[in-house]
């Protein structure tokens, strides 16, 4: 009996030990036949695996994935490797181009002004490649974007204008052209809105002589101006009131000439604006004809109407964001017609705008130069889709569209019932600042009549200095006709 527990101690702890012996064996093998998988790791699908691959392509596909990642430094280092180390290389002209690309798409004043000379430094060492449209095309956006406000520095303004005026002139068959004359609309858009500003100042102050000045300017160089009707209409005004104050016949008769034609305009070119019923209302009283509205343009006016309610229906909210937004105001810019290409002509004096047998401006809605652009130019009733969508180039780097921000209307401006009549100013300030003088080419004014403008006897000694007066001021209309841009004086 005393054996059977011992036995059985014995038994139990055997079978233990077997069992841990197997767990054991059992653990070596599978650590043993165990099948261990590498991972693999994944290949960069942006690396040159091409172990053949030409050392200046590699720079360039190197800088071009920099660049999509916004690395502009590090895209600039191997752009610039590649030109210096490989001068003749295929890839010359588009490491050029990307440079240039670079400082355009990292933005800011000193890097577009950097562009804008790396693109023409582009075009004029690769004139012939269909990439100098591109870079053509790239200054003046460069511009563009640096533009600022109508009411302050216009310099940039008008850059981008003689840009896009090149590029229309350069390559008009070239699939940017539609984008190119959209944006001359947007900144002719903010060139004549200082105009009018500045003209409204003049206007409301009363020196009219000044306001003429730019209006005449205005009329006729920027035609599809959002506030045209408005400037003639103006114009017209103060063609009335040199009517009024004038005592020759044939004054008053060229005066109401002009003014005649100022309103036809507005009823012929813009026969939807608010101030077409006030423009037929004045031709009537004047028993001048109201010529009918012309068909182009009211097709023009509608398509820029339904362009504005489909684009811009809640207006009276972007009013203070207008406040504090440094960009340009170009929502109201037209969409259709034709930007005008002629270069700018020299400026009106407004020491002469009301001057005896002086011009009116020059009426003509499309103003077209006369170049190969005018075979491709869009018509005056197609719409010009900007969407964002754009041609990409060799380089890879596709056009960007500068950021345009809609604004409000402009409230500020005069309407029909706020211009003021020809006879509201004083008769004194008439006779200052805008008086007119006899017709060139009318006869000699009688002796009573001299008598009482130059308050002297009507001697032979008065007539000779009459006749040096009149030839020095011959003289000075002849000297002021030859002015160049921005000599133009604001104050009479």
């Amino acid at each position: 009996m005393d054996r059977f527990p011992l036995s059985a101690r014995h038994i139990l702890t055997a079978v233990l030990g077997i069992s841990l012996a197997g767990m054991v064996c059992a653990d070596a093998y599978a650590q043993k036949h165990v099948h261990v998988t590498k991972v693999k790791p994944k290949k960069d699908k942006n690396a040159d695996t091409d172990q053949s691959a030409e050392p200046d392509k590699v720079l360039y596909d190197r800088a071009l994935v920099s660049l999509k990642k916004t690395k502009f430094m590090e895209a600039r280092l191997d752009l610039q490797t590649l030109i210096n180390t490989y001068p003749d290389s295929e890839y010359l002209a588009k490491a050029k181009l990307a440079i240039a690309d670079s400082y355009y798409k990292e933005g800011g004043t000193s890097n577009l002004t950097q562009s804008v000379e790396e693109y023409n430094n582009f075009i004029v060492f690769f004139p012939f490649l269909d990439e100098a449209a591109y870079a053509q095309m790239q200054v003046g956006m460069a511009h563009y974007r640096m533009m600022e406000k109508s009411d302050r520095d216009n310099s940039q303004a008008e850059s981008a204008e003689d840009e896009f005026r090149t590029f229309l002139l350069k390559y008009p068959q070239s699939p940017l052209v539609p984008h190119a004359e959209q944006y001359l609309r947007n900144v002719q858009e903010v060139l004549a809105d200082g105009e009018f500003r500045i003209a409204r100042y003049y206007y409301v102050k009363q020196d009219y002589r000044a306001s003429a000045a730019r209006l005449v300017e205005l009329s006729g160089r920027y035609p599809l101006y959002s506030q045209s009707d408005l400037a003639l209409s103006m114009l017209g005004n103060v063609y009335m009131r040199a009517k009024a104050v004038s005592k020759n016949e044939d004054d008053k008769n060229h005066w109401a000439d002009l003014a005649g034609q100022c309103y036809s305009r507005i009823v012929k070119d813009y026969p939807l604006s608010k101030l077409a019923p006030d423009a037929k209302a004045r031709l009537a009283s004047m028993a001048m004809p109201v010529p009918k509205p012309d068909p182009d343009a009211l097709a023009r006016m509608q398509k820029q109407q339904m362009f504005e309610k489909e684009h811009h229906p809640n207006m009276a909210m972007s009013v203070p964001m207008n406040v504090i937004r440094s960009s340009p105001d170009v929502h109201l810019a037209a969409q259709v017609g034709q930007p005008n290409l002629n270069p700018p002509d020299d400026t009106v004096s407004a020491t002469e705008v009301l001057n005896q047998g002086a011009a009116g401006p020059t009426f003509s809605l499309s103003a077209k130069a006369i170049s190969p652009a005018s075979d491709s130019a869009q018509s005056d009733t197609e719409s010009v889709d900007t969407s964002p969508s754009t041609p990409t180039t060799e380089a890879g780097v596709q056009v960007i569209e500068a950021p345009t921000a809609p604004r409000a209307p402009d409230r500020s401006a005069p309407t029909s019932s706020a211009v003021p009549p020809a006879s509201a100013a004083p008769e004194a300030n008439a006779t200052e600042n805008s008086a007119p003088a006899a017709p060139a080419g009318a006869s000699p004014a009688p002796p009573a009549q001299a008598s009482q403008a130059v308050s002297a006897p009507s001697t032979s000694g008065s007539q000779t200095s009459g006749q040096a007066a009149s030839s020095k001021s011959n003289s000075k209309n002849e000297s002021s006709s030859k002015k160049k841009k921005g000599l133009r004086k604001l104050i009479p």
